[in-house]
């Protein structure tokens, strides 16, 4: 036997055991990923299908499927005038409250990044908002915004202005549930612009101060640009979470009044859960994931080009 071959023998059994390892490391690796993979299948991609088949369906009064429509429902939809204005109201929320969320909060966390002695009591009073549940805030919030005797309109008596009728008028009840949603999101957006605030080096202060930058100076030319990821995830997070808002529409005002307060995911709950018109709300609901997942694309195109990375 020459070398050659003897060489081709001893190469050949390795490479079935190199083979046979790696196989063996797939397996091992699905095995882990199972239970995930199981998880994503029936709680996202199974509802996401099913959702697509049921927006080309019409329902009965009981939920059950009765005719297949193909596209008829997203026409109904866009030919309709209710589309278009539980759109407005859901682009009007987020523009109350994602902005608004954002600025007082990062403001907030830049007046309590010191080390002053007893400002750990406020950075927990800030960070509460993150432990109540959206059930229990708008019951808290209801109270506050009942006409006679809530405290809202008491402190406006003290003032002598007269009693608002928060969730009752319509020009008004959205501004209320606004009101609501950014002490909300004030919990998490402070303990996510604080942690981004403590990433960034003491000594870039240092060197701003001794280079004669005043703190305003500072945090607008240093401090934001720095923080900018943080923020911009911020933003994506709080975009997404103002298109899904629901509890504290439904407990406060159910849409109303004279449907001021009809978001987008509200009027799908009506539809699918309370008129039993499941192919009418499938529709919504994709046209709300396509609006959502556009945006998002849109703020990652434009704004990412702002962010500074370190």
């Amino acid at each position: 036997m020459s070398n050659y071959e003897s060489v081709l023998n001893v190469k050949k059994p390795k490479s079935r055991m190199s083979k046979r390892n790696i196989w063996k490391e797939h397996v091992l690796a699905y095995a882990f990923l199972a239970p995930s993979i199981i998880l994503f299948v029936m709680f996202l991609f199974y509802p996401m299908l099913k959702s697509v088949y049921l927006s080309m369906t019409i329902t009965d009064p009981r939920g059950q499927v009765a005719e297949f429509v193909w596209f008829e429902n997203f026409v109904t939809l866009f030919t309709s005038h209710q589309l278009y204005s539980n759109l407005s109201v859901t682009l009007m929320f987020i523009l109350y409250t994602v902005p608004t969320s954002l600025i007082w909060s990062l403001f907030l966390a830049a007046i309590t990044h010191n080390k002053l002695r007893g400002m750990k009591i406020f950075q927990f009073i800030f960070s509460l908002p993150i432990v109540i549940s959206v059930g229990t805030g708008s019951i808290i919030w209801f109270l506050l915004f009942h006409p006679t005797a809530g405290m809202l309109n008491y402190f406006l008596g003290l003032v002598h202005v007269g009693p608002i009728p928060w969730l009752t008028d319509p020009a008004w009840a959205l501004v209320s549930i606004s009101l609501m949603t950014i002490w909300m999101n004030m919990g998490f957006l402070y303990i996510v612009l604080s942690s981004g605030l403590q990433g960034i080096p003491e000594e870039l202060y240092e060197s701003a101060k001794i280079d004669g930058s005043g703190p305003v100076r500072t945090f607008v030319r240093i401090v934001i640009p720095l923080l900018s990821p943080t923020i911009f995830f911020a933003l994506i997070v709080s975009v997404i979470g103002a298109f899904q808002a629901f509890g504290q529409i439904h407990i406060l005002t159910k849409g109303g009044p004279i449907n001021s307060t009809n978001v987008m995911v509200y009027s799908i709950y009506q539809d699918a859960f309370v008129n039993f018109r499941f192919g009418i709300g499938s529709a919504q609901a994709l046209i709300l994931f396509m609006i959502i997942l556009a945006l998002t694309v849109l703020q990652f195109k434009v704004l990412e080009k702002r962010v500074h990375y370190q």
